[in-house]
């Protein structure tokens, strides 16, 4: 129905409305009707090409016209109908904003100019209140100014929004010749000449913006209007062009040459899918949305018809896509904005040139306003080396790479074949890139970008842009992979010797770099598919290294590393380091300290480039002390690390620490513990402890929290009389407080009492703070002596947030008797949740197995949580039968606890 059809059924709707209030409600009612017909008209047509919105989104403008255009009619011909207007009795109503360019999603903004010759009369200033009014009825979000033609100039002047925002202006109702009269103004007034100024503007400011979001492409919930490569990039392009162009759609920037058919085709998918997600968001949320966040994504993959691969959720498929649209958003923008840099930005001072000073560029290579361009274009592709040679002269010289020349190598790329990856040269170029100019991650993210790595790399290209959907992985795979290498880049520059010395230690005594930057390189690389990632990553590692120009032993050592690159990490987070047998298995697993000196540095390396918060001093400290224990295995035989050695030495710290002490009460101490005691606490925690047990009573709880730098941690210690379930006891009043339990250890004394200590951080993932201890042992306390009942108290605490319940892990229950002498080893991986920790210990309990220690590693959503346990008589477990019906135990209160959290 047309506007003008539209209005001729209104206004038999209104003939019998008695007033303008009944007018007023009569015109709600109808248009209302005719909006939900209308929606749901344009959602079923919607569900037919869920990946493309071009036409949705113009659907919901010219909808959204009808609904304004009736208004003002009904408005201006039966509520404020004018006889005998005068010459400032004139109104024109336009869209502006993303409603100016006739792009709505569902729940957009309605932003109009009101416009006016010159000062607002009475009349206008009654029709402009009448329409908000309806339009406020309608539910719908209205945004509005009513502005002269001389505000809109000056207003325009001195504010970049409200310029933007008049360059998209279009005509929606109202006099016409008002309308063109302000455009007319527009151009000879306020754009004309001005071009450079609003370029300068409209770059600040997408930065700014993109500071605001986080600076990356690739952040887990991104932003799909204002992040970056996101909608609001294309829309600088757009209002830049049509500033500078005077062009009204991004395909008249072809003709012009600003962009190839191909890259404008580019631009034309990525805002076609784009725009798609956020009609998605917006649908899903009822409202304006523009958050992916985790519960969102899996929601639009479904709707945009994503299905679960091998290996891969369907929601990793749909993120990975809309990456690779993101990364396109930027090729576009950058191609645009640098050519317009160029053109219409100030360039830098003379003097500050001058300052700059550059090595000259190798043949064929020109600089370009500072920016590395090709001179000859049939030159450069004569010799296909030069697609590699023109990252390696921007690391040489410090220079960008010209958009001109990056569209070159992106439309070239089919000259990258099996010819030139088994080129010698073109192994020396790209090693070079990775081990000589000290800046990696540059080259490495611009090839990343325009291709060039994938082609150079073929096995590279399944993992661009792939999403990690865990919670636990900031980054995509391809970018975190550059976080790595430029985290390694980073210690070898020597600006992280005093957040990690041992990897500074290690790199400058002197390692294989090659073997290193290659092993980081590749170490994600078989990730995406049902098979295990690292031994599918070794395998492609085979066939990639020599083809890199490695030597059949640095081959060998590469695919080991990316074997194994895993192996440090889990034993470092999921065993007990203090149990001797854990530093053995280890250090017979590595074989030689060549293996251990890469393997921890590629670890180091790894755990820093998963987010910007993973790594932490605990992680360090307990890599320090695998490394150090290993280290001294292998060089000094396995007897080196031996349990009576180790207790020996503890209880001389202690007496050493405790100088001051009676001879007698030091004796006490020392001898009412077992060895596990003295090999699994620091010399501060024996310290702890003693104080707790002097003359400690039967029925009396002891509690010393302190802050703990080397766990990043506040560390929980309890002395109390031992008793069945203390353990479940303790775990369920720190879930109780909101606190998180990061590892924990319990002792019987030879004398029965219990010794327990857990370290804890907030929610954030802090030490508490020293004002808060107080409040935390006063409800630690309550709970201990039964006041509250952690079993009931948990129900409304035991929480999972919305945006965090699409997170799935199937659980994973381990027996191992082999990696400990003394205790069986059981490892629960599964979802984390606040109660999990108390809800596993109590199964234990009940099953009267005795936790010796507990080891929890956290990822994001999933836990491994490892406890080291003996049966009630002191003995591993291995009969089967009592495996399978501890195993049943513990999934039982793993689906129950998750049924509670989840109501």
């Amino acid at each position: 129905m047309n506007d003008a059809e539209l209005a001729d059924q209104l206004d038999e709707t209104l003939v019998d409305a008695p007033d303008e209030r009944a007018v007023r409600a009569a015109t709600v009612q109808f248009l209302q009707k005719a909006r939900t017909e209308a929606t749901h008209w344009i959602e079923e047509d919607f569900a037919t090409h869920p990946r493309t919105a071009r036409d949705t989104m113009r659907y919901y403008a010219r909808m959204t016209d009808g609904l304004v255009n009736a208004i003002l009619h009904v408005a201006t011909t039966r509520l404020h109908r004018l006889g005998n207007p005068t010459d400032a009795e004139k109104l024109a109503v336009l869209a502006v904003g993303g409603y100016g360019r006739a792009e709505m999603a569902p729940a957009s903004d309605v932003d109009l100019l009101f416009l006016t010759p010159w000062k607002i009369t009475p009349w206008a200033e009654s029709v402009i209140e009448s329409m908000l009014y309806m339009l406020w009825d309608l539910k719908l979000k209205v945004g509005h100014s009513s502005r002269t033609i001389e505000d809109c100039v000056r207003l325009g002047r001195e504010d970049y929004t409200i310029r933007t925002a008049m360059l998209e202006q279009r005509y929606l109702g109202g006099d016409a010749a008002l309308a063109e009269e302000l455009t007319e103004r527009l151009r000879a007034d306020l754009f004309r000449g001005t071009g450079a100024e609003f370029t300068e503007a409209k770059l600040e400011e997408r930065d700014a913006r993109h500071r605001r979001q986080g600076g990356q492409r690739y952040v887990l919930e991104p932003n799909v209007k204002e992040g970056k490569g996101g909608l609001r990039d294309l829309q600088t392009l757009y209002w830049i062009a049509k500033y500078i162009h005077h062009v009204n759609r991004a395909a008249d920037l072809v003709p012009l040459g600003v962009f190839t058919a191909d890259e404008y085709q580019h631009f034309r998918d990525a805002e076609d899918y784009l725009w798609a997600v956020r009609c998605h968001l917006h649908m899903i949320a009822g409202r304006a949305a523009d958050q992916l966040t985790f519960d969102m994504q899996v929601e639009v993959a479904r709707r945009m018809g994503y299905s679960d691969t091998a290996g891969r959720r369907a929601v990793e498929v749909f993120m990975q896509d809309y990456f690779r649209h993101a990364t396109k958003v930027g090729e576009v923008t950058r191609i645009f904005l640098t050519a317009l840099e160029a053109q219409h930005v100030k360039r830098p001072p003379v003097l500050k040139r001058l300052f700059r000073r550059r090595r000259p560029l190798k043949a064929p290579f020109v600089d370009d306003n500072g920016r590395i361009n090709v001179a000859d274009k049939r030159a450069f592709l004569a010799d296909r080396l030069n697609l590699l040679r023109v990252f390696e002269e921007g690391l040489r010289t410090g220079m960008l790479i010209h958009p001109d020349a990056m569209r070159i190598v992106s439309a070239n790329l089919h000259l990258i074949d099996d010819e030139l990856r088994e080129n010698r040269e073109a192994q020396r170029i790209f090693l070079d890139l990775l081990l000589k100019h000290g800046n990696p991650e540059r080259a490495l993210r611009r090839m990343n970008e325009l291709g060039v790595l994938s082609a150079f790399i073929p096995e590279f290209e399944p993992i661009v842009a792939m999403m990690q959907f865990n919670m636990y992985h900031s980054y995509t795979v391809d970018e975190h992979t550059i976080q790595v290498v430029s985290t390694l880049a980073q210690i070898e520059r020597e600006e992280l010797i005093e957040e990690l010395p041992l990897s500074s230690h290690i790199l400058k005594e002197g390692v294989n770099r090659r073997v290193l930057y290659v092993a980081l390189l590749l170490h994600d690389i078989g990730k995406g598919r049902p098979e295990d990632h690292s031994i599918l990553g070794a395998q492609i590692a085979r066939r990639v290294a020599p083809r890199l120009g490695l030597n059949a032993d640095e081959c060998e050592t590469v695919e080991w590393l990316i074997r194994h690159h895993l192996l440090m990490s889990d034993v470092a987070q999921k065993r007990d380091l203090s149990d001797p047998r854990t530093i053995r298995d280890f250090a017979k697993m590595v074989k030689t300290r060549k293996r251990l000196d890469l393997l921890t540095v590629l670890t180091v390396c790894d755990i820093r480039g998963v987010g910007p918060n993973v790594w932490n001093n605990w992680k360090a400290t307990l890599l320090r002390r695998l490394y150090a224990d290993s280290a001294r295995a292998l060089e000094h035989g396995m007897e080196a690390i031996n349990r009576e050695q180790r207790t020996t030495d503890a209880k001389r710290a202690l007496r050493e620490a405790l100088a001051d002490w009676e001879a007698k009460e030091l004796r006490t101490e020392t001898a009412r513990h077992y060895d596990p005691y003295w090999q699994g606490l620091s010399t501060e925690t024996h310290m702890a402890f003693a104080t707790l047990l002097r003359e400690l009573g039967d029925n009396e709880i002891r509690i010393d929290l302190h802050p703990d730098p080397d766990h990043d941690a506040t560390r929980a210690a309890f002395a109390l009389a031992d008793h069945p379930g203390i353990f479940s006891r303790l775990a369920g009043a720190l879930a109780l407080v909101g606190a998180n339990v990061v590892d924990a250890r319990t002792y019987t004394s030879k004398d029965g009492y219990a010794t327990a200590v857990f370290w804890i951080q907030d929610s954030e993932g802090h030490p508490y703070e020293s004002t808060r201890l107080p409040r935390l042992r006063q409800m630690i306390d309550k709970t201990l002596k039964g006041e509250v009942v952690a079993r009931d108290a948990l129900k409304d605490r035991d929480k999972i947030k919305k945006r965090e319940r699409e997170f799935t892990f199937p659980t994973h229950i381990t027996f191992d008797n082999e990696g400990s002498d003394i205790y069986t080893i059981v490892e629960v991986d599964t979802r984390d949740r606040p109660g999990l920790l108390y809800d596993l210990t109590r199964a234990l309990a009940t099953s009267n197995i005795y936790i010796a220690s507990a080891v929890i590693a956290t990822y994001g959503a999933q836990v491994v949580d490892t406890f080291y346990v003996k049966d009630m008589f002191g003995l591993k477990l291995h009969a089967k039968g009592k495996q399978e019906a501890l195993e049943k135990r513990l999934r039982d209160a793993i689906v129950s606890g998750a049924k509670r959290a989840g109501n």
